[in-house]
Parts: C-alpha cells; sequence; structure tokens
C-alpha cells in the first residue's frame, strides 16, 4: 500500500492534473471544497478505469512486456516533450 501510494503521489506531483486543479481553485469561482471532490472524484474514476483495464490487459499481455511497453511509451513522451519546439 505504501509503495502504491508514494509512487502514484510522486506521480501526480506537478503533472497538469495538479495544474489544472490549481488553477480551478485559483479562479475563485468555485469553492475551494468544490474543486476538491471533483478533482478527488475525477482521480478516483480515473483510478478505476486503470485499475480494471490493468486487470483486463494481463489477462493478454504477460507482466514483463506490460512493464516494458510503458517504460518505452514513458521515454518517448518524455522524449517528445523535451524536443518539441
Amino acid at each position: 500500500m505504501a509503495t502504491i501510494f508514494g509512487s502514484v503521489f510522486v506521480a501526480e506531483l506537478g503533472d497538469k492534473t495538479q495544474l489544472a486543479t490549481m488553477a480551478f481553485a485559483a479562479k475563485g469561482q468555485v469553492s475551494k471544497a468544490e474543486v476538491f471532490v471533483a478533482a478527488s472524484a475525477a482521480l478516483v474514476l480515473s483510478t478505476l478505469i486503470g485499475v480494471f483495464a490493468g486487470r483486463l490487459v494481463t489477462e493478454f499481455v504477460g507482466e514483463q512486456a506490460l512493464r516494458y511497453v510503458a517504460g518505452v511509451a514513458f521515454v518517448a513522451i518524455g522524449l517528445w516533450t523535451l524536443l518539441r519546439p
């Protein structure tokens, strides 16, 4: 549990989701509580989709292959982010 929590927590720090949530909170058009509840619900739903999609994918693809593909995809996205004009 601690490893999962720590990994997801660190991955979410400073990402687009957190920046979007900060922007909504800064606008002041809705309460901070509404921003928190809506953003939390969105994260819970996207995590639920990830859990079920992960379970479904592992029925057809081995765990090692999935780790390799995910690693290559993250590196590719990182390179694309760094090298795009």
